[in-house]
């Protein structure tokens, strides 16, 4: 892949130049450089800002995956039940977390295409005793946007600590921060930043739980973290990719908050006319479950074929579905950076060439 190629996958994202640039500057050493514990108190705050929140934010040296396992390893003790709503591959890979943190998953699920109904989760919910529940506010493989406050209303009512992977709606659509407990962002989708870092943020009901729960682990566990010294943090940060994510954050604060959701919006919107217009339907096949930060257009048994023919004709890098839909699936990100209509357009067009 050259640097001419426009890249429209749901994360990583293309990262503008500015955020490299950052990166590649002189990195100090985070452990014994004093003018670390200011520029990363700095570095929090922008992030909280980002995410809409008085929580504390933690940012975790890894993938966005780190974040899931960690948030469960944290917070869930052998025994615990664990409600996990489930409509796509991440919110059923929640339930295996819990597994592997001794806790027994309650799988609520909804098929790939719809939202959960919030009356049906409500009965759920007065039918077990559960410590947490776990869910995904947009799953990224099939583009589908979940909508959350009724259900999150119905869970903070009953006392159970919220887990909500958030990975590739936060920066790019309002997510409801102040209801979740701990919720998980990523730096290589929205923030449109390089991969290598967690972000989430922690209620302060969270750190009571993490307090409670023996941790069987230290880099996947919060307990290092709170109440962290930002003068000496439980490990070597990774410096350059927190100066990208600064820039990256930056972006995000300098065009306003609101304004980035409005341009994500009408990338989303452009992008699923010109599918209408080539004869595409979005996976969810309802507006409203559509997602401002990724569409899935269904091409049966044609996508790995045409995401092919786009990279090597056309040098635009778009992605394919996971597991089973493979296949059937073509996905378009317009996240962070890419939430760009012209890019959209040049992505559509060739999409337009290689169908016809």
């Amino acid at each position: 892949m050259d640097e001419n190629t426009l890249t429209m996958t749901p994360g990583p994202t293309a990262v503008p130049e500015d955020v490299r640039e950052a990166m590649a500057q002189p990195a100090m050493n985070p452990d014994v450089n004093p003018e670390f514990e200011s520029y990363y108190e700095t570095l929090l705050d922008k992030l909280a800002r980002v995410y809409g929140t008085d929580d504390e934010m933690v940012v975790l040296g890894g993938e966005g995956i780190l974040g899931l396992e960690t948030a469960v390893d944290s917070l869930v003790a052998p025994g615990d039940d664990v409600l996990c709503l489930a409509n796509g591959v991440y919110g059923d890979g929640f339930a295996d977390f819990v597994e592997m943190a001794g806790g027994t998953p309650v799988v609520h699920e909804a098929d790939y295409r719809d939202a959960f109904d919030p009356d049906e989760v409500a009965a759920r919910v007065e039918s077990g005793d559960f410590d947490a529940a776990t869910m995904v506010h947009c799953e990224t493989p099939t583009g589908l946007l979940n909508e959350f406050d009724e259900i999150l209303a119905t869970l903070q009512e009953a006392g159970i600590l919220t887990i909500v992977d958030a990975v590739s709606s936060l920066g790019g659509t309002e997510v409801p921060v102040e209801n979740i407990d701990v919720c998980l962002g990523a730096s290589q989708k929205c923030f449109s930043s390089p991969p290598g870092l967690t972000t989430m943020s922690v209620s302060d009901a969270a750190w009571e739980k993490v307090e409670e729960t023996d941790q069987n682990g230290f880099y996947t566990s919060l307990e290092p973290w709170q109440d962290a010294d930002y003068s000496f943090l439980p490990y070597t940060h990774l410096v350059s990719n927190l100066y990208a994510l600064e820039a990256s954050l930056d972006r995000i604060l300098d065009e306003g908050r609101e304004s980035v959701f409005a341009r994500h919006e009408t990338a989303a919107e452009r992008c699923r006319e010109r599918g209408e217009e080539l004869g595409l339907e979005p996976f969810p096949g309802t507006e409203s479950l559509c997602s401002p930060t990724v569409t899935a257009f269904e091409i049966e048994g044609r996508a790995e074929e045409i995401q092919e023919r786009l990279y090597e004709d056309h040098d635009v890098l778009v992605a394919t579905g996971l597991g089973e839909m493979a296949s059937d699936l073509l996905r378009v990100g317009h996240m962070g950076y890419s939430a760009d209509e012209t890019r959209v357009e040049k992505t559509m067009d060739a999409l337009e060439s290689v169908l016809d």
